[in-house]
This record gives structure tokens, C-alpha cells and sequence, in this order.
């Protein structure tokens, strides 16, 4: 994303990294997947699989896919590539990530955005921290952020420190305790842009002063029902207006997207998202 922020327009640059470099193999994924809190060891060969079809999906829609390589500095969850920044009206802004094993992972796109020659608009130092995930632009003037376990007061300062100059509201939103600070619970774990003023969101765990004043601001907000919850139905990734791409096995909340206008593409995701618990929005990071 650049200068006309938006989490639903068509992506012009997206940015990915296959488990190939994030995960190296299968000994890499046996020793490591305990120690990151996954539900459970993925399979090497059937995530690459997944990844593939993903990825020929997002290739679809996305003007330009770039594959970030692999790195000594990261680890399993670098496949969740959304986390390690968030993106500014001036360039990206890394982050410093919440999750200690994860800690490598922004100065490893740091170093990426240089060569490619991408803007850096600046960086979340410590003892700040902040996660991509918890990171939402609502249109081009307002972003939202949660503050919880992966992203603290601290880096919330900073980041209104770094987009005053751009004029941007910065809207804190307070995130829940729910499973607790072992868990994968961002901002977009409760709320995704899938379309210009429509927010698909599990309202049961939104503050209320955060949700009253997306309802003010004349959102509509589209429910994930309790039963797909916790299957990750409310991580959706807008492609392209009208068009969005979620995880499969949420019917209920696809039948919901659909009646609200929108074509709901689907993927399979049991290895590289349901064991990680990182859904479509984590898994790639917009940059334009």
C-alpha cells in the first residue's frame, strides 16, 4: 500500500513467502513447531502444496507477487509475512514483533525492502512492539490498531508518532485477555475489510467503544457466527472490490459475504494456516 491507503482495492504489489523459505523442510518444521505454539506438526510436502494453489490464486488478482527468500533470522512463522510491518502513506513501517521467536523477522524484510528498493516510512524500536496483524486500515485517513499481548502501548505511540506528519487517525482498539497471551489473537483475528464501508467482523469480542464508533461511522458490519469462529472465518483477504479470498470450510460466513454482494473465493488451508492458526490476510502483505 502507498499513498491512497486501502485494505479493498485491487492489490498492485503483494508479498509472499512459501514454506520453502520460511520452513526450509520437514526436520526445520518437526524441531520448531512446538516451541511457536502450533496446533500441531504440519506436513511439509502437502503445505507447499497448499501454498502453490494459494499463491496461483492471489497471482490472479495481484498485479505483481514477490517471494521473500529465506532468511537465518526467521523461523517458521515468517509465512505469515503480513506481521512483520504494516504499510504507511510514505512506505512500510517494520515492526517489532510481540512474539519473542518472531523478533528476527522485520529486520529480515528491512533488509529486503532495500534491494528491492521499496520506501521504508520508518520502525517500531523497543521497547515498543507491534504486529502487522493487528493492523487495519478502515479508509485512507483512519487505521485501526489493537492493543493486546502482540502489540503494546509503546509501539501504538510510535506508529501515531510516525503517521502525524501524514495527517492519519490512529484508532486504538483495545483487544481481549480470551485465551491469553500464548495465543495468536490480532486485530484481524475479530475484523476484516472486505469492501468500501463493510467490515466482516465476530462483534462478541469487540470493544464496545471501538464497535460503536464503526457503526457511527456508518460501517456495516457483516457477523461470523460463533460456530466458525474459531475456524478463522473472520480472517478474510480483499482482492480486488467485490471479490475476497477466505479460508475453506466456513460456509455460514461465506453465505453471509455472498448476500451481502460479494464473490468469496476459497482455499485449502489445513497445513499452512489451520496448524498456525494464520489465515489469508496473514499469510501475504499488500505493499501497494
Amino acid at each position: 500500500m502507498s499513498k491512497g491507503l486501502s485494505e479493498t482495492a485491487a492489490i498492485r504489489t503483494l508479498l509472499l513467502k512459501h514454506p520453502r523459505e520460511a520452513w526450509t523442510g520437514p526436520d526445520e518444521v518437526r524441531s520448531r513447531w512446538r516451541a511457536l505454539g502450533y496446533a500441531a506438526e504440519p506436513d511439509f510436502t502437502r503445505a507447499c502444496e497448499e501454498y502453490d494453489a494459494f499463491a496461483e490464486i492471489l497471482g490472479r488478482w495481484a498485479g505483481e507477487v514477490r517471494f521473500l527468500p529465506a532468511d537465518p533470522g526467521t523461523g517458521l512463522d515468517s509465512i505469515y509475512v503480513r506481521d512483520a510491518a504494516c504499510a504507511g502513506p510514505r512506505g512500510l513501517i517494520l515492526g517489532r514483533m510481540g512474539k519473542e521467536l518472531r523478533r528476527g523477522e522485520p529486520a529480515a524484510l528491512g533488509d529486503y525492502c532495500r534491494r528491492a528498493g521499496w520506501p521504508v516510512a520508518g520502525e517500531i524500536l523497543a521497547p515498543g512492539t507491534l504486529e502487522g496483524g493487528d493492523v487495519a486500515w478502515l479508509d485512507a485517513r483512519t487505521v485501526a490498531v489493537g492493543h493486546g499481548y502482540r502489540t503494546n502501548a509503546e509501539g501504538l505511540r510510535q506508529l501515531r508518532e510516525i503517521l502525524e506528519p501524514d495527517g492519519i487517525d490512529v484508532v486504538e482498539a483495545p483487544l481481549p485477555h480470551w485465551d491469553g497471551p500464548g495465543d495468536v489473537l490480532h486485530l484481524m483475528s475479530l475484523l476484516s475489510p472486505v469492501g468500501e464501508g463493510r467490515l466482516l467482523v465476530y462483534s462478541r469480542l469487540l470493544p464496545v467503544p471501538f464497535r460503536r464508533r464503526l457503526l457511527e461511522s456508518g460501517f456495516d458490519l457483516i457477523e461470523v457466527p460463533d460456530e466458525e469462529y474459531a475456524a478463522m472465518a473472520t480472517n478474510v483477504l480483499a482482492l480486488a472490490p467485490g471479490k475476497c479470498l477466505a479460508l475453506a470450510g466456513n460456509p455460514r460466513t461465506a453465505a453471509a459475504l455472498e448476500k451481502a454482494g460479494l464473490e468469496v473465493l476459497t482455499y485449502e488451508g489445513r497445513e499452512i494456516s489451520a496448524k498456525g492458526a494464520g489465515g489469508p490476510t496473514c499469510l501475504t502483505r499488500p505493499f501497494r
